[in-house]
């Protein structure tokens, strides 16, 4: 079965939730499990729980079969993210456009002119679709 891990904000913002439309794309094209993941940093105030994220995404796409919600802490939301992506065994990481700029300032810091899809794809052995707007 294909799992489907997508990153999203909470509140969900527009960005989150045309990443999370195409997310839910995929999972009907190909079916599968799904995984909605917002990553707490640790210096943020607002501290959502796993229920906050599941209402705030069934009452814009009502509910979702076969899906997970996932909050989980951190410092650097990148990290976070690709220890949960390994975790959940992703098939497909959806990312969107804005979130893929940020991977590519982290990881530039690492290497010149990185290709963020290739890296990930890398890093993750997974599919790194990135989800216009």
């Amino acid at each position: 079965m294909t799992q489907v891990v997508v990153p999203v904000r909470y509140p969900l913002s527009e960005h989150s939730k045309a990443t999370l439309s195409r997310a839910i794309e995929i999972v009907e094209e190909r079916g599968g499990q799904l995984s909605v993941l917002h990553v707490n940093q640790y210096q943020d105030n607002h501290k959502p729980t796993r229920r906050d994220l599941k209402d705030a995404v069934e009452r814009e796409f009502g509910r979702l079969p076969d899906t997970r919600y996932v909050v989980r802490q951190g410092l650097l939301v990148e990290e976070t993210l690709l220890d949960e992506i390994v975790a959940e065994n992703a098939d497909i990481v959806v990312i969107g456009k804005k979130q893929a700029g940020r991977w590519r300032r982290m990881i530039r810091r690492l290497v010149d002119d990185p290709d963020i899809e290739t890296f990930l794809r890398e890093e993750l052995d997974c599919d790194v679709v990135t989800a216009e707007r």
